[in-house]
């Protein structure tokens, strides 16, 4: 058995890896639907509504709609289902998380003016997005192996470049863009040399008319876990009862984590036999046979973050309300942790083991800005129906180093991987009594991934060890709720559902051959609780 420690690699590590991809970016920007429960169980139509204390995060004006101070708290039982489908093998995972994702408060200050009578001001904290989620799968009668995917991409490194015996060390020769995941490969001989060039076999093989000899299966798992939090501090008003304004400084704080698991099973596979000739010397030898590999991989960012906002809501009559709001992008100073371990067996010989200290890198993202614009009508004064339209810009992410220069490759593949989200929201109150309401919504979130990008006909290009990458095609919440206020108390609950459809890939189309690929399906279920007092 073979067991070598690949050294830490620092910010000094040569270009192939970065610290941060353009999937990172595309992950770690994902929004959500939270906030209060009367916010939720309108789909989030609140653009052009506002006095709610979600509307802090969403049309900074809606600050401007309070006539009184509030203090509000809000509760979220979520339950989680998430199942994938690969081949008609499909398997689930469940999880529930309680959480509180919004409190705040908004003091209103009566200026005695006629022009802006009421200035208002709110802080609050809101969960703008929960990354938490549980899949895996199998992916029977798989086309290739990830092995060959690895021998493909390491091409034209020289065998010494890879092999850690060498007399130095790859990760600390600034001159040598020796890549984890062909390291990792090489030393476990995952991969091997073709002769003595610097081309590689995988493990999968074909016959000379490309069709299959090897047969195998494969299995993945993948946890996430994380939040992305915000912590708005806003100013707002209204001059005549008719134009509402407010603006909005968002602190940000984020940490996600992933484990992906991935792990082959594979029959007439192509492997090097090791064969003794001498005292401690060996020859390789190719020959067929059974082989399976595991590669586990570890992820971790965290940071801070900050963005601002700026919105109108314009009543030109007692009836109809339009809204209006832009957000800056939220500009991140991140720091990202990796590490992975790859395990290989072939035939009955010991298992071949590498794995990666953690490394350490530092990385500044840009997620996309965003436009909002909203109309509300008012019926009879007992009902409420609301549209909003969000456009999220996610083609115009940007991911720099830690000293500010930005990452060219990385800034090409935003480009070529993503478009800009289009977000409909629509929303419904009717006031049974005074003091009893009922709501509905609905919300739909269009897909940030170009076709391209999504059927794999683009290589997708990751950070670390980690080649697999999920996105997301289109995601629904179909929300209901009711409301109850008594004097300056109230009482909101929601019920929200979310369907949410994916798709993992555990690495991207090379060439022309198919990487194994399973959907992935999100059912989640959420009651939500809100409680506050306005004064």
């Amino acid at each position: 058995m073979k067991k070598i420690l690949l050294a830490t690699v620092l910010s000094l590590a040569p270009s192939v890896l970065l610290a941060q991809s353009a999937v990172d970016a595309y992950q770690l920007s994902q929004g959500d639907l939270k906030g209060t429960a009367r916010f939720m169980s309108m789909g989030g139509a609140f653009g052009a509504l506002g006095g709610d204390l979600s509307t802090l995060n969403q049309n900074p004006a809606g600050i401007g709609v309070y006539r009184s101070s509030e203090v509000g708290v809000t509760f979220d039982l979520n339950i989680q289902a998430t199942k994938s489908n690969s081949d008609g093998f499909s398997l689930k995972e469940d999880q529930v998380k309680f959480y509180c994702p919004n409190f705040g408060y908004v003091g209103t200050f009566k200026l005695n003016n006629n022009v802006m009578p009421i200035l208002n001001m709110g802080v609050s904290f809101s969960r703008t997005a929960s990354f938490d989620r549980i899949y895996r799968g199998g992916m029977p009668n798989i086309a290739t192996s990830m092995s060959n995917y690895i021998a493909d991409f390491s091409n034209g490194y020289a065998p010494g470049e890879l092999d850690l015996t060498t007399d130095y060390n790859p990760y600390f020769d600034y001159n040598v863009n020796a890549d984890w995941l062909s390291i990792l490969a090489y030393n476990t001989y995952l991969i091997n040399p073709i002769g003595n060039t610097s081309n590689y076999n995988g493990l999968y093989k074909y016959d000379a008319n490309g069709n299959p000899i090897t047969a195998g299966d494969a299995m993945f798992s993948v946890r996430e876990q994380g939040y992305a939090d915000e912590y708005s501090i806003n100013l707002g008003g209204n001059f005549v009862d008719m134009v509402y304004w407010g603006v909005g400084l968002g602190i940000t704080d984020l940490e996600y984590t992933r484990y992906a698991y991935y792990y082959e099973n594979l029959a007439d596979a192509r492997v090097i036999e090791l064969r003794e000739v001498g005292n401690n010397d060996y020859e390789e030898y190719e020959v067929n046979g059974n082989a399976s590999f595991a590669l586990d991989n570890y992820k971790h960012v965290s940071g801070t973050g900050y963005n601002f906002k700026a919105g109108l809501i314009v009543k030109p009559i007692n009836e109809l309300r339009l809204g209006f709001a832009v957000h800056t992008p939220t500009y991140y100073d991140l720091r990202h942790d990796y590490k992975a371990e790859l395990d290989y067996q072939y035939l009955q010989e010991p298992e071949f083991s590498d794995y990666t200290e953690i490394a350490v890198f530092d990385s500044k993202l840009r997620t996309p800005w965003k436009i909002m614009a909203s109309v509300a009508g008012v019926i009879g004064g007992r009902a409420i129906v609301s549209f909003d339209y969000e456009y999220d810009a996610y083609n115009d992410m940007v991911v720099k180093d830690d000293y500010g220069y930005t990452y060219d490759d990385v800034t090409t593949d935003i480009n070529r991987y993503f478009k800009g989200q289009n977000i409909f929201r629509i929303g419904a109150e009717y006031r049974i009594t005074p003091k009893f309401s009922v709501r509905a919504g609905y919300n739909y979130q269009m897909s940030n991934v170009k076709d391209a990008a999504a059927n794999s006909s683009d290589y997708i290009a990751t950070s670390g060890t980690d080649p697999s990458y999920t996105f997301d095609n289109k995601t629904q919440y179909v929300t209901c709720g009711v409301g109850y206020r008594t004097g300056g108390f109230y009482i909101d609950a929601a019920y929200v559902y979310k369907n949410r459809e994916s798709e993992y890939h555990a690495f991207t189309n090379y060439d022309e051959y198919q990487a194994p690929k399973s959907t992935i399906k999100d059912n989640n279920n959420s009651i939500v609780l809100s409680v506050g007092y306005k004064f």
